[in-house]
């Protein structure tokens, strides 16, 4: 069997005949459906598939497929936003979460991690004739890359975890405890992550030529420094703001918990890695479209000379490789399909945490002082000079998309004389008129109960694709998911500056990216008016949707509080927006305006329940008798 290099279980249901048992070459027979790393490190175009591969296995939590660990329905789960989809009752569950599980957010692929390892050796040890030492080096360099996001990917979800570094053999000697490593330190995994982006950044894609970083799929020197940015920003965070919880979540030997005196190293790294990239002279905040709306959606979307972005997933219709996120989640009256859409819907918290322009709360208008409507000409006057990335981020109601008005209406309030009041008139179906020949229901909704419409009075604009038949099964979308953009890099650099003190330099790094949104003058931050809780903000509504809003709430350590299972928190239900068409026959100031009431979203049941054992997901018990080394998470 001197032949085989690796034993793959290639079928559960493998039969092989008597007869066939018999021949003595059987076992030294090269399987015909796998390449033997001898032979795969002799073709250039191998090891790139490799690579590629490696790549696409990065984990997130949320993206635009449907493949576990970039799942998009989560942001339904536990983003701004909720499921407005199908009613199946493993979709409308989503709806009501009593409580997150304990494992939620589990993530232990050891798998991912022994092939990073495997390559990482075997690039010099069986790529010499094929590469160059240059390229040898930069492949290596990408490869341990992969490995370091990987590990922040899981010191995230379960803090300190076992740092395999090299492969692990077993020697069939029936005693497995060589293999058998303990968790390290939380800090240590944090540690472990800055000193590889550190060591490999001056070999991965560094140049001073700009054109070498045009290719977002792979990383490059300041990909690292992105990395390194927000891996020390949580652990920075962890370190503060753990020890704050009473009781503290730590365990003994520090696998758990990272101690407050080293919050500031930490801050300060985060800082120095979002400075260089900001000041690389590469990237830039995107400002190609003077509509700062479609700017800020552009800034996402746009493939082409976008300076703004660092890193990507990348879709590309001509290599086949596309997604059906426009599909299962354009508004309805747009769909080009004849099923599906509208599936997870922005909440009414989203769009009231954009603020207006001047400066004031972003609290939609609904009523005036003594309890009366507000009435609106029109349905985009009610978000006149809101924050640009509401537009950019949010469709809503009366906003335009692909060359249309997504016009939304769920009734008509019929003035009723004789009780001096209101009467709300709602229909079963939608795109219906009502008795006056006018609109009753649009065709978008927002409705209380059909399927795949809007639920909230929202829809989503960002990362939904405006290319003809996109929405189609047929076409399906390539738009690309986004690991990192320059935004993040200044608002990393503005917290990290303020929690060190720092704070007027801290303001000349938010300030850029609140200007893109459309903010001037006396309603940019200075010194005086920067609070902590105005840079949170600033994270929630540049990164909605981006698989950034429960880690940051986690690392805050505050999503106990924010999402503490009680109905009367308005953070922790979903709210909706419900526009109304008035009709009041005789009352030129009234009839036919809009008005607009606030609601709990009729399909939401139960608030956000994320208990203090969801800070560090719990270990499977299989895990811990594979490895009596690993100790389990607290309060598990």
């Amino acid at each position: 069997m001197k032949n085989i290099k690796k034993c793959l279980i290639v079928s559960i249901g493998l039969v092989i005949s008597t007869a066939s048992a018999c021949k003595k070459d059987f076992l030294e027979r090269q399987p015909v459906t796998v390449v033997a790393d001898e032979d795969l490190w002799k073709d250039q175009k191998l090891i790139v598939g490799l690579l590629a591969n490696y790549y696409n296995r990065i984990p997130t939590d949320m993206g635009l497929t449907d493949q576990v660990g970039s799942q998009w329905r989560n942001m339904a789960n536990y983003d701004d936003a909720m499921w407005s989809g199908q009613t199946n009752a493993d979709l409308e569950a989503r709806n009501n979460i009593i409580n997150y599980g304990n494992s939620n957010w589990f993530l232990y692929d050891y798998g991912f991690i022994r092939d990073l390892n495997l390559a990482i050796e075997n690039t010099d040890k069986y790529g010499a004739a094929t590469l160059t030492e240059a390229q040898r080096t930069q492949l290596k360099a990408e490869f341990r890359f992969i490995r370091a996001y990987q590990y922040f990917e899981m010191v995230k979800r379960e803090g300190g975890v076992p740092l395999v570094t090299k492969q692990l053999i077993y020697d069939y000697s029936g005693d497995a405890s060589p293999l058998q490593q303990p968790r390290a330190k939380e800090a240590e995994v944090y540690d472990f992550i800055a000193s590889e982006m550190d060591a490999i950044q001056n070999d991965i894609g560094n140049s001073t030529d700009a054109s070498k970083f045009a290719d977002v799929t792979r990383a490059n020197k300041y990909t690292c420094l992105a990395l390194k940015s927000r891996a020390m920003l949580y652990a920075a965070s962890i370190a503060k703001y753990n020890a704050q919880l009473t009781p503290g979540i730590v365990t003994a030997n520090g696998e758990v918990g990272i101690p407050a005196s080293r919050a500031p190293e930490y801050y300060q790294k985060a800082l120095d890695a979002s400075k260089a990239v900001i000041n690389s002279g590469f990237y830039a905040l995107y400002n190609s479209n003077p509509n700062l709306g479609e700017n800020f959606y552009e800034a996402i979307r746009n493939k082409t000379g976008n300076k703004e972005v660092l890193f990507v997933r990348d879709f590309l219709t001509a290599k086949a490789k596309k997604h059906a996120f426009t599909y299962d989640n354009i508004a309805r009256g747009l769909r080009e399909d004849n099923l599906s859409s509208s599936s997870v819907t922005p909440s009414l918290n989203l769009v009231e945490s954009y603020d207006y322009l001047d400066g004031s709360n972003g609290a939609l208008r609904t009523t005036t002082a003594n309890g009366d409507y507000i009435y609106y000409n029109n349905l985009t006057d009610i978000f006149a000079n809101k924050d640009a990335r509401l537009y950019g981020t949010v469709i809503y109601p009366g906003a335009p998309f692909k060359g249309a008005t997504v016009t939304m209406q769920a009734g008509v309030l019929v003035w009723n004389a004789a009780t001096n009041s209101y009467q709300a008139v709602e229909g079963s179906d939608l795109a219906t008129n009502y008795t006056d020949g006018r609109t009753l229901v649009a065709a978008s909704g927002p409705h209380r109960s059909i399927a795949e419409v809007s639920n909230t009075g929202f829809y989503m604009r960002k990362f939904i694709d405006q290319g003809g038949g996109t929405s189609t099964r047929g076409i399906l979308s390539d738009v690309w998911w986004v690991w990192f953009r320059l935004s993040e890099m200044y608002l990393d650099a503005a917290e990290a500056a303020f929690e060190l003190g720092q704070t007027a330099d801290a303001v000349t790094y938010i300030n850029p990216v609140r200007a893109r949104a459309g903010f001037t003058g006396a309603n940019l931050y200075n010194a005086a008016t920067l609070t902590r809780d105005k840079i949170r903000a600033e994270f929630r509504t540049e990164f909605a949707f981006e698989d950034h809003r429960v880690w940051d709430l986690k690392r805050w350590r505050i999503a106990d509080q924010v999402w503490n299972g009680n109905a009367t928190n308005p953070n922790a239900v979903v709210y909706a927006l419900y526009p109304y068409r008035i009709v009041r026959p005789g009352d030129a100031a009234r009839d036919g305006k809009f008005v607009f009431v606030k609601m709990v979203a009729p399909r939401f049941k139960a608030p956000r329940f994320f208990q203090q054992f969801n800070y560090y997901s719990r270990f499977d018990q299989a895990i811990i008798n594979n490895n009596p080394k690993i100790i389990q998470n607290p309060f598990n």
